[in-house]
């Protein structure tokens, strides 16, 4: 049998992958969507008949006089009769209605419950964008942070000996008890930036578990997705507004808003039904043991006047609509700003990278040469600190500009509506939200979902 290897690298894609799959708050959303699915087959049944049946049963007592008016010459003072008794009336019949014309209403609440549905599927890549989002930016913070407690833990490390060689120092009379303890403070603040790092990095943790759904374990480096980004600002800017699921599901809560006004403009105009009945009764009446009937009707409605409110629910719906097309500007125009906003962050970003590498170059540096001349008498104890404490703000510049680096990518790819499993080419099975809903558009009967619920 084979040994056990070491843990499989984590990378930053299958991280994604994971949280792609097993993140309940984008699985929650998908079942929002499953469930506007449900929206069109409950509007198609307006093109359906609705049939019942039904059937009755009960106790009567009957007590009547009936009389028969004079019939000369036959009747010529006419005839009374008394029938007086218990029946147990019964029946059982079948009836089914039929809607032929309804002002379209049936018609464009079907358009509308697609549009409610394409809309919630632009909420579902929102949604998508804002967990893979979240997904590559907690796993640049882990990365940060690990690389982060690596540095104070070093930094300690040097802090160490750099308070043993001045003790030594000390002792042989080189330098002073001042140098002693200003070795002393700096190592204590160390330990207590490090004590800090480590707290940074467990809340940094719980918050990857939380979001990829596993706990981070040996994270590979992570590089910027500049491929998939537009290579200039107003391309960045032409395809957020025009791919952003944001600007997209507005302009579907435009077309719902519009076809809400024709539904509602569709009381103003007649109805057409038809309907069927038959039934069967016993001892309907005393004096009837059987009736059978068999009924077929068309009924015809047309509405004159409903006491206005058919006029104000046009007139709000008129509105909402004004207020849907304002909500699509106000969206672009938030997105023109995320997606500037995101582009300025990036090439900052790129800036930083490079400036904080030649930072650490010159700092490695300058702390070599330090202590060379400190070691000559040149320099104090505190030359030394101060030239170890700039190396490792170098470093940690740097790491903060490289994760600075990689998120700035994955903002700018979320404002231009490209942050998605497909796009990244995440190894995942994508989830295609029209399985559910052509198994569920044209189904007319039946309790269980698809899933088998």
């Amino acid at each position: 049998m084979a040994a056990a290897g070491p843990l499989a690298a984590e990378t930053i894609e299958s991280a994604l992958a994971k949280a792609y799959q097993n993140n309940p708050q984008l699985n929650a959303q998908r079942a929002i969507v499953r469930q506007a699915d449900e929206g069109v087959p409950a509007a198609l049944s307006g093109y359906r008949p609705t049939i019942s049946a039904n059937a009755t049963v009960g106790r009567e007592y009957t007590d009547t006089t009936q009389k028969i008016p004079p019939l000369p010459p036959a009747l010529p003072g006419g005839v009374s009769f008394e029938a007086k008794g218990l029946s147990s009336p019964s029946s059982v019949g079948l009836s089914g209605t039929q809607t032929f014309f309804n002002g379209q209403r049936t018609a464009n609440s079907v358009r509308k419950a697609e549009s409610q549905v394409a809309a919630a599927r632009e909420t579902l890549r929102m949604m998508e964008q804002s967990v893979l989002l979240a997904a590559a930016t907690v796993y640049m913070d882990v990365s940060r942070d690990t690389a982060n407690l690596q540095v104070q833990e070093n930094n300690v490390r040097v802090l160490e000996r750099t308070l043993q060689d001045t003790r030594n120092r000390f002792t042989a009379g080189q330098v002073t008890s001042t140098d002693v303890a200003q070795a002393e403070a700096q190592l204590a603040a160390g330990q207590a930036t490090l004590s800090a790092a480590q707290s940074t990095l467990m809340t940094t943790r719980a918050n990857y578990r939380r979001i990829i759904g596993v706990e981070p374990t040996n994270l590979e480096p992570a590089t910027p997705v500049d491929r998939l980004a537009p290579s200039t600002l107003s391309t960045a800017i032409t395809l957020g507004i025009e791919q952003n699921p944001s600007v997209t599901a507005a302009l579907y809560g435009v077309d719902v808003a519009q076809l809400q006004v024709k539904i509602a403009e569709g009381a103003l105009w007649p109805t057409i039904s038809g309907q069927y009945n038959v039934e069967k009764q016993y001892e309907p009446q005393l004096l009837t043991p059987k009736l059978f009937t068999n009924e077929v009707t068309l009924n015809l409605s047309v509405p004159i006047y409903q006491g206005g409110a058919e006029y104000s629910a046009i007139r709000l719906d008129k509105e909402a609509l004004d207020q849907e097309r304002l909500t699509v500007d106000q969206v672009r125009d938030q997105t023109r700003a995320d997606v500037v906003q995101a582009w300025g962050q990036l090439q900052a970003a790129r800036a930083q990278v490079e400036a904080a590498v030649r930072e650490n170059d010159a700092a490695a540096r300058a702390l070599t040469g330090v202590r060379n001349e400190a070691l000559a008498g040149q320099r104090t104890t505190q030359d030394v600190l101060n030239a170890e404490q700039v190396l490792v703000n170098a470093r940690q510049s740097l790491i903060v500009a490289q994760h600075d680096r990689v998120v700035a990518s994955y903002s700018l790819l979320s404002a231009v509506g490209r942050l998605s499993a497909r796009e990244l080419g995440l190894p995942v099975s994508i989830y295609d939200p029209q399985v559910h809903y052509h198994q569920v558009r044209d189904s007319w009967i039946g309790l269980r979902t698809p899933s088998g619920q």
